[in-house]
């Protein structure tokens, strides 16, 4: 089992780095008191694998001292899995300018006479936390999905690459649009197995199908022109902090040219090192 303790300034990006980490695989609690750390622990390690993977958003409003949370550390360690901490952090300035445009009251203000004073208050009341933590990020000039990168690279091993996962889909226009497509290729101008007898009732799958689609020089100068798209996109919409992208493409009735292309893009998608899944929505089976 593993355990993340995210920690950190508000307004420094926890909230963020919980729902980042949750896309990876994490079950997030907010605000969860040292005392029940332990006990939910062991209701974890008893879950069946369910929850292999916890991150526990610990920050100033838990509690007034830190011992227990200490203690915590100390006999989770001690326990055989993997328990590490994230501390967040970033300059007072850039917090203030953050809380002042989203107009939030910050945990330490009713204790102080201005927001300057409270964050640099928790500044110094959260220096021993960071003490502590096995990783420091500041966030001050971080955009979000570089900050999403660098939990990635820490926390999976993965890159922005193997962070995002493609999924390239045929359907047929007649049927309608996938509801869950980010980009749609029309391919309707190419010539249509259709017509031809021996291939109407064949899918885009079949080999006689596919060289009969991609006899025509169009066809392979259309792909050629894709796969130039895609390997200009797919990396910046990974950079952008996408975690999902779902390519559709489209013919008529979805079982023939779309299924064709569809099933060459995933290969292609494939090579450049995204995961990628193949699924054609309107093709015939059986």
């Amino acid at each position: 089992m593993e355990i993340l303790i995210i920690s950190g300034l508000s307004g420094a990006g926890k909230s963020k780095a919980a729902s980042f980490l949750e896309d990876m695989g994490f079950y997030i609690v907010d605000n969860m008191p040292a005392a029940m750390i332990l006990k939910f622990a062991e209701f974890c390690a008893g879950g069946n694998g369910r929850y292999d993977r916890v991150a526990l958003v610990y920050d100033v409003r838990t509690s007034d001292s830190f011992t227990e949370l200490f203690d915590v550390l100390d006999k989770l360690r001690g326990m055989g899995g993997v328990c590490r901490m994230l501390f967040l952090q970033a300059s007072p300035e850039t917090v203030i300018k953050r809380y002042k445009e989203t107009r939030r009251r910050h945990p330490l203000s009713s204790g102080t006479d201005t927001l300057e004073e409270a964050v640099r208050r928790e500044i110094e009341v959260m220096r021993p936390v960071k003490e502590q933590a096995d990783y420091v990020i500041d966030t001050s000039n971080l955009a979000t999905a570089q900050l999403r990168a660098e939990l990635l690279r820490i926390f999976s091993g993965k890159d922005e690459k193997t962070g995002m996962t493609v999924a390239v889909t045929s359907f047929g226009f007649k049927y309608g649009l996938p509801l869950e497509a980010d980009l749609v290729l029309d391919v309707r101008f190419m010539p249509n197995p259709f017509y031809m007898e021996a291939l109407r009732l064949k899918t885009g799958l079949d080999k006689a199908v596919s060289d009969y689609v991609f006899s025509f020089q169009q066809t392979r100068d259309f792909l050629s022109k894709l796969e130039d798209l895609l390997t200009l996109t797919l990396p910046l919409y990974a950079e952008e902090g996408k975690t999902s992208l779902t390519i559709a493409v489209g013919c008529t009735g979805g079982q023939h040219r779309s299924v064709a292309i569809a099933h060459a893009l995933t290969g292609f998608v494939q090579g450049m090192g995204y995961p990628v899944t193949e699924y054609h929505r309107d093709m015939p089976t059986g």
